[in-house]
């Protein structure tokens, strides 16, 4: 296709969102599939196939249906994601990828892209791109932003900042519209639109204000770009538990967590409570190490591993929990993972899987439901996602209380803050955040105004002087020590 071009000044190829079987569809099937199976699985499918089909035992139809879904997700891994980063980086290119909607574990898809991108209104689904770029080091994570507000001359300015918002608390720091089109200029009003809602073109009465927007996204990534995340939980992602629900086919089609599923409403709680997480993933697992009781990956630092409600879980991905407890980590549950997927060598994991629970003697802790168990220098924490939290005396923001919500970053010694203010109320006065203050300055990326804040600080977080209107948002890089900065230009108000 590119024969004869000249592509030097090409950045990047993009995947929008994964529609090879017609996002609906079937495709199930490629011609090498028993072959690859059986490489990866060590049994013949083909003697399987009433299982398949869910015509065998509860059991069989289970974990055959598991092992061909975890294979499926392996090719597309391997046979197309990480084939096709490869085949770019040998013309000098990377790849942005949508990997929302394979039939995959799509935070191992992310992670195989330059650029995961995301895109939507669902926090739980947005943060599976940001994740995966945390948690394996890369600096951008894009989003198709702004699909869909509302008809195309209905949408304004503001809902486009709304949206843009979310996104950035998710972890976005490279924002990308959904598209514009191209109109010739005699064609007459409005010229050709674009078919996914939001216009913008210069036939949109909002075009001359859309600058205005663009310097404030600019602005914002240019804080949310540097350094490195500070979240401080790896949610782990049961995807096993997914697999092994059959459903209406034999294909599962992954934009995030399903509803219902445990890892859903952990994120939701987490997110909802102000506690900063990333997923994580079975072969993100086995990838992590420990440094002084913290999980390192990516560059980053995370205090713990957080374990929803996990029906199955792969042997090798629980012997991994276990070693970094023995490390120094701490491990949290919501309960005891009950047993390995699949059924490749199945009665020697089981038998595994069982000695390695048998060997934790979780102790009652007096006056609470939750159960501890010292391993090696860590531990492992099992109860009720608010009561484990708790014990793990993990960072959460208060802020949320009053419907305002933050990411935080890592710059050297500084701690950044983006906050919006998603509630109905002004915010007019001091806002804690749980990070210990020297100093702090607050930046306005709407308007470029910034200077230092009135601040109150205590042993273990402080308080910011913030004037936040419904829907606005600002900056806030705190520093370690006092700084010298002009007084921020706070609003008051007379008679």
């Amino acid at each position: 296709s590119f024969k004869g071009h000249d592509i030097s000044g090409l950045r990047a190829y993009f995947n929008d969102s994964y529609e090879v079987d017609d996002a609906r569809g079937e495709a199930n099937y490629t011609p090498m599939f028993f072959d690859e199976f059986q490489k990866r699985r060590s049994y013949d499918l083909r003697r399987y196939i009433p299982a398949l089909l869910g015509q065998d035992s509860e059991q069989y139809n289970q974990r055959v249906l598991c092992d061909y879904r975890e294979t499926i997700s392996d090719l597309i891994l391997e046979k197309y994601t990480q084939r096709w980063h490869d085949w770019a980086a040998s013309g000098g290119k990377i790849i942005r990828n949508q990997a929302h909607g394979a039939p995959a574990n799509i935070l191992d898809l992310y992670a195989a892209a330059d650029i995961p991108e995301t895109e939507g209104e669902d926090i739980v689904k947005m943060k599976t791109a940001s994740s995966a770029a945390h948690v394996t080091g890369k600096k951008l994570v894009s989003s198709e932003s702004a699909t869909w507000l509302r008809d195309h001359f209905e949408t304004s300015l503001t809902d486009v900042k709304q949206a843009i918002d979310l996104f950035l608390l998710s972890g976005i720091n490279h924002v990308f519209y959904h598209g514009t089109t191209y109109s010739p200029q005699d064609v007459p009003w409005p010229g050709w639109m674009f078919y996914a809602a939001v216009h913008f073109g210069p036939t949109n009465t909002i075009w001359n204000d859309f600058a205005t927007l663009n310097t404030y996204i600019a602005r914002s990534q240019s804080f949310l770009q540097a350094g490195k995340p500070d979240n401080d939980i790896l949610l782990y992602y049961p995807i096993s538990d997914e697999y092994a629900v059959r459903g209406k086919s034999l294909l599962v089609h992954f934009d995030g967590a399903s509803k219902g599923s445990t890892v859903r409403q952990a994120a939701e709680y987490l997110w909802g409570k102000g506690y900063a997480f990333d997923y994580i993933s079975d072969k993100q697992v086995v990838q992590l190490e420990t440094k002084s009781g913290k999980l390192l990956t990516g560059g980053v630092e995370y205090q713990t591993i957080l374990l929803p409600p996990v029906k199955l879980m792969p042997l090798e991905t629980f012997e991994k929990v276990l070693s970094l407890a023995k490390n120094g980590a701490t491990i949290l549950m919501e309960e005891m993972p009950e047993d390995v997927p699949g059924l490749t060598r199945l009665k020697e994991r089981q038998t595994r899987f069982k000695l390695l629970k048998g060997s934790l003697n979780l102790v009652q802790q007096p006056g609470s439901s939750v159960q501890k168990v010292k391993v090696g220098k860590g531990q492992i924490i099992v109860g009720s996602l608010t009561e484990i939290l708790i014990q793990a005396k993990l960072r959460h923001e208060i802020m949320t209380d009053k419907n305002m919500q933050c990411i935080r970053r890592i710059n050297g010694g500084n701690t950044v803050y983006f906050i919006v203010n998603r509630g109905k109320d002004y915010v007019n006065g001091m806002v804690s955040v749980d990070t210990p203050i020297g100093s702090a300055v607050v930046y306005n990326p709407m308007t470029g105004n910034f200077g230092k804040a009135r601040t109150k600080s205590f042993e273990t977080f402080g308080e910011v002087y913030l004037q936040l209107k419904p829907g606005e948002s600002c900056i806030v890089e705190i520093y370690p020590n006092d700084i010298t900065a002009p007084e921020y230009a706070y609003r008051n108000e007379y008679g």
